[in-house]
Formats: C-alpha cells, structure tokens, sequence
C-alpha cells in the first residue's frame, strides 16, 4: 500500500511543475448555472462541469424542483427521479436503491451531504429520517447512477446521491415553515444565512417533525415493533477567508430520530438514532494546484429490536484526506488524493467485543478535453482494509480467536468516461465502471445473539471471511435538447454485474453445524453473483403559458446465479424476483407570479418483498401525488399538498400500507 501512495504521489509531483491552479473548491453554483443555462456540478471531478458533460450518469433535482414538489422528506423526492426505487415500509422508514437491488437497510447507496458520508457504517445503509438537513437549505441533489468508488469515494457502489446545501459565503437564504397535516404530522424548521464582514458566513438550520406511524395491518405483527416517527436535528456550516485564495469550511450537525423500520428485510423494529458530525475542509489555490485536506468524524448512537432483543450499537467512523486539483496547460485536469479511516462498532445484544477496520486509500484521476466536443475522465483507487476485534465470544458459539479477524481486503476501483458533444443540442456518454461493495460492520460480527427458534436455540454471528460484492456497469446515454419544442429528451442503455451477493443469515440454513458444545450458527454468505440489463428513457419540457412537464419509464431485468446449496430466497437476496421489471413518472404542473400548481403520477411494476422470512407478491400499483401553492407579498406562502392521494391505504411493500396524507405548509422567506 505505501508503494502505491508513494508512486502516485512521485507522478502528481513530476506533472506539477508546469501545473496552473485549478478551481476553488467553494463554488458559486447560482452563478455557474445562470452562465451556462443549465445546472452545473462538481461532485463527479472536482472542477464546475455542465450537467450534460459530467463522465457519469447524473440527474440534478434543484432547489425549484424540491419546493414544486409539494414532499416533506428525501425519500418522495427521489422517488420521482427515473430508476431510483424507493420501498416505503412506514410513515418514514424508507430504503432506495438504484435501478433495482432493493431490500430492508439497502447498502448499496452512498448518501453525502457536501461530500461528508452520511449513511450509517454499522448497518452499511442510509436511515434516511435522520440526515441533518432541512428540505428548504438545500441547493440541489445530484443522483448519480451506477459504481462511481473511483470518483465518489469509499462503497459508492450502486449509486451516489449528493446534496448540495446554499453556500452561506454565495447564498443569502432564510425562511420559517411550518406545516401540519393527517395522521397527526406536526412539523417546524428554519434556515438562515449570515455574513460578518467579508471574510465570514455561515449558514444555521434547525428543525423538528412528529407524526403517527402508519396504521398496523400486518397480522402477527406487534404494536411493541413500531413506533411515531419523531425528529430533532440542527446544521452549522462556517465559511472563513482566510485570505485571497484560501478557504477554511466547518460544518457540524446533530439529530436525534426514531423511526419503525425494517432491519435486513426480517422484522420490523422500533429503532432510535441520535448521530452528530463535525467536519473541517481547509482548500487553497497555491502554484501546484488546489490543494485540500479534509476530516470528520460521525458519530452514531443506535437502539434496534433486533430478534425480540434490545441492541444498542455506538459507531464512530473517523476519516481525513487529502487531495491536489491541477491542471497542466488547458486541457488536462487531474487529481491525486489519499484517504485514512478508521470505523468501530460494539458489539450486541450480546457485548463484550468490539469490530473494527482501518482503510487506506490512494486515488488518480485525469480529465482530457481531447476537442471542444470530445472530452474523458479515467479515475482509478486502490483500498486495503485492515480488519480487527478485541474482546471476548459469546458461551456456547463456536470456538474462535480475535486472531481469526487479523484479516486484509485488498481492492481496486475505477471510472471510465467518454462524453461526446457532436452539436451544442447533443451529448453522447459512454462509461465502464467498477464499485467494491465492502461487508458492514454488522456483516464482519457486530452482531451476536442467540435466538430460539421452535425448541432449539441458534447463534448468529458475523463472518469475519467476507469477501466484497464487486460491481461493475457498463453503459451508453444519449442526451438531446429540442429547442423547437422548448423540451429535452434523454435515453441510456447499461448492463451490469454482481460477483460475490451477500446473502442474510437464515434459520433455514445452518452455517455451521452444532457441536457437543456449541450452538447452531447461522451467518452471511457470499451466495453467487447477478447480472442486470436494462433501459431508461426520460423527457421533459415547458409549454406556453408556464406549463412545465416531465415523464420517464425505466425498464430492468435480473437475473441471479447463486452458488449450488444456496437459495436466494432463503437468504433475503432474490433480486430477480425483488426488483420490478419496470417503474416511471409522470409530472405536470403550472405556475405564475402567484400561484403553482404540480401533480406526479408513479407508476411501479410487479415484485415480491419480504417483511420477515418469506417474499410477499406486491401488485403493480400507482401513486399520485400534488401540491397546490399561493405566494403573497413578504415573502408568505401557502401550500396545500398530499401523497397516496387516489387512495386511503395502499400495499407498496409487504409491510404496512402506505397511508393518504394531506399538508398544510406555511413559509415565510426573507
């Protein structure tokens, strides 16, 4: 590992001497966007791009889009997006994935929020109720499709969703809302920009939910498994100059949630998280590029009801970096970086033993505008995890040592992207991609408990052997604006495959057998490997007289190869038959000084879910949703807004039935 960081360090070094200084890292998207008429990023390499030039598979939901939308949480907003699918198995208990793999604490998603990680190591998922952020501070949400470890970073795997908040030092925001509606929902949040001077801003959120659980329609399925949905959170982000060219940013955030959400697609459990993050960003444009170091620390209070059992799991996840943006004469861009984390979890129900890694990362990445309409981005990363536990086994388990975890995984990563612009209307994108899906904490043991199942009793416990999931996608989009036609159409193609699936642990399979003195076990397995093809289609427009619209369909077929003597079923990982064969939008809406008015019609195909051990069929089903707003002077608005509006209660997953629920929104901005 030190080879590889000491020699891309020599190459980043030798390229620099005739280097000129890249962009800064603070960017002024509000600016960038008026400039180049459309939604502009910088997630995907680091410098401003076009949406339509980015290597990747990226849709932008912008901050107009997020107010239309008439959503009080994450999850509806991105449901919206074309090939995300989002199971909602309560009021506010949601797993999302992209163009498929979907399953109760899905971990193939890595969430960010100005690039700090914001999904939860232990369980490897995103609780999306407890993320920091209020819906009114966000600038845009950039969904990208497919493995992106390369670019994005650490288990970027199936997807990435970045949200981007206002930049205090660019951005004067500030609003009140407050909101109120069917089945007890109770909601209040604030945001405001400051600036002291010219040399500091800083941005403070705040807010607070409550609302009832849906209704408990599941027969066997006790009360004591569920909980209200409630949250608390607050958000700080500082900005200071320090001087002309360099840049020190400080966020910290802090939430205190519970939800009723389902744990690895087995039970329902009554879950409560209390997280907190603070992180430092210090860039600065110097002679050999931009250079930043970065580190934050997440830190995670878990209580899960995990086999009728209280389980409380303390996660700290510490991670620094560095990295170096640079250009060498005006058409290459590269960026060489390094990455040091550590994550630790306790063990439970049963404690007594710690799990832990540490990872060390290097990563390259160059950017070529071969032409002014040819341009590829290659990005590469090595990761070498070092594995441990400290502590002692639970009686009656299989003997073992701490030893038996003194264990390395080495992988790489990389991006491969080709963007094509034959005219200013078109753009033509071609990539090759390959995500290394790291096993949790949860996977590598921090789960131990003994449970009774009929007369017997059984162990469950982690599989400190583990191999990674590797994925790798392979796709081709084309995108074209019809200016006549005031409309955009986009189409893309992508194959993809998993090799290594993880597979749950199952009383219906036994690991490892009993002994004289010890218990049945039952853990995760590595069950064979999935492949995936599939098309996306979108378009949207506006009409005269501020008509806006939007439609996509989205097309995928799975099929499993699991290894001989294990079912994919048993072991909660039927992909096949767990991803709808198809899923779309449709959007409508109007506006003018006044008023706005927007529907959202979703449509989801046939799958099966599994709420407990077996699959469930789910009917295609679709679901409407709309927002009808008035804007008055002083900056007042009233909305009236609503989801699962065509019926009272629907089945979208095998678990509870989603409910009809109706808002009243007060804002008042300034």
């Amino acid at each position: 590992m030190k080879t590889t960081l000491f020699a891309g360090a020599s190459v980043g070094f030798l390229i620099l001497a005739s280097a000129t200084a890249a962009s800064a890292q603070s960017i002024d998207y509000g600016a960038m966007q008026q400039l180049f008429n459309e939604p502009v990023t910088t997630s995907a390499t680091g410098s401003p791009q076009r949406s339509t030039e980015v290597p990747v598979a990226m849709e932008i939901i912008s901050a107009a889009d997020i107010k239309r939308s008439g959503a009080t949480d994450l999850p509806t907003i991105l449901s919206r997006v074309a090939g995300l699918d989002v199971l909602n198995a309560g009021a506010a208990g949601s797993d999302i994935s992209v163009r498929g793999y979907n399953k109760g604490m899905s971990p193939r998603l890595l969430v960010l929020i100005n690039g700090r990680q914001v999904y939860l190591d232990h369980y490897g998922y995103t609780a999306w109720a407890t993320l920091p952020v209020q819906l009114e501070e966000i600038r845009q949400i950039e969904v990208v499709k497919g493995p992106n470890s390369a670019l994005f970073g650490f288990n970027a795997v199936g997807g990435v969703v970045n949200i981007i908040t206002f930049n205090p030092k660019f951005d004067n925001v500030g609003s009140v809302t407050v909101r109120a509606g069917a089945g007890g929902h109770q909601e209040i949040s604030a945001v405001k920009t400051i600036k002291l001077g010219d040399k500091f801003s800083a941005r403070l959120s705040a807010g607070a939910v409550q609302m009832d659980e849906w209704k408990n329609n599941i027969a066997g399925l006790s009360n004591s498994q569920l909980t209200d949905p409630a949250r608390v959170s607050a958000n700080l982000d500082t900005l200071t100059q320090l001087n002309d060219k360099t840049e020190l940013r400080i966020e910290g955030s802090w939430s205190n949630t519970q939800i009723s959400e389902v744990i690895s697609s087995a039970a329902y459990s009554p879950s409560k998280y209390v997280t907190s993050s603070i992180k430092g960003a210090l860039a600065s444009e110097t002679k050999l590029g931009t250079l930043e170091l970065s580190a934050y620390r997440n830190t995670l209070a878990a209580k899960h009801l995990v086999a009728g059992q209280r389980a409380r799991f303390d996660n700290e996840i510490t991670v620094v970096s560095v990295q170096d943006l640079f250009k060498v004469g005006a058409a290459h861009t590269f960026r060489v970086g390094g990455e040091y984390r550590h994550n630790e979890v306790n063990t439970a129900p049963i404690g007594g033993a710690t799990v832990s890694y540490d990872v060390f990362a290097a990563s390259g990445m160059w950017t070529w505008a071969i032409t002014d309409k040819l341009s590829t981005t290659a990005a590469v990363r090595h990761d070498t995890l070092q594995l441990e536990r400290t502590g002692v086994f639970p009686t009656g388990f299989t003997p073992r040592t701490n030893a038996a975890w003194d264990r390395k995984v080495k992988e790489a990563s990389y991006n491969l992207g080709l963007v094509y612009r034959p005219t200013s209307l078109d753009s033509v994108r071609m990539t090759v991609a390959r995500g290394v899906q790291v096993p949790t904490l949860i996977d590598f043991g921090a789960v131990q408990l003994k449970a009774s199942v009929g007369p017997f009793t059984i162990g469950v416990a982690g599989n400190q052997n583990l191999l990674p999931s590797i994925v790798t996608n392979y796709e081709l989009g084309y995108d074209r604006a019809l200016p006549a036609l005031n409309a955009k159409f986009g189409a893309s193609v992508f194959v993809q495959k998993t090799q290594d699936v993880k597979g749950q642990p199952s009383a219906a399979q036994l690991d490892v057998a009993p002994t004289a003195t010890s218990l049945p076990l039952i853990s995760y397995r590595n069950i064979g490997d999935s492949q995936m093809a599939g098309i996306e289609v979108k378009a949207s427009g506006k009409i005269a007289g501020g008509f806006h619209w939007s439609g996509d369909y989205t097309w995928t077929d799975v099929d499993d190869k699991p290894k001989a003597g294990y079912s994919p079923i048993i072991r909660t990982a039927a992909f096949e038959l767990m991803t709808p064969t198809y899923r779309g939008n449709i959007a409508f809406g109007w506006e003018n000084d006044q008023w706005a008015a927007d529907g959202f019609l979703r449509h989801v195909g046939d799958f099966q879910n599994s709420i407990g051990s077996t699959l469930s069929q789910v009917d295609s089903y679709v679901a409407l949703g709309g927002r009808v707003a008035r804007q008055f002077e002083q900056g007042f608005t009233v909305a009236i807004s609503g989801q699962n509006l065509l019926e009272e209660r629907a089945r979208h997953t095998a678990g509870l039935e989603a409910e009809r629920r109706v808002y009243l929104t007060l804002t008042k901005g300034w």
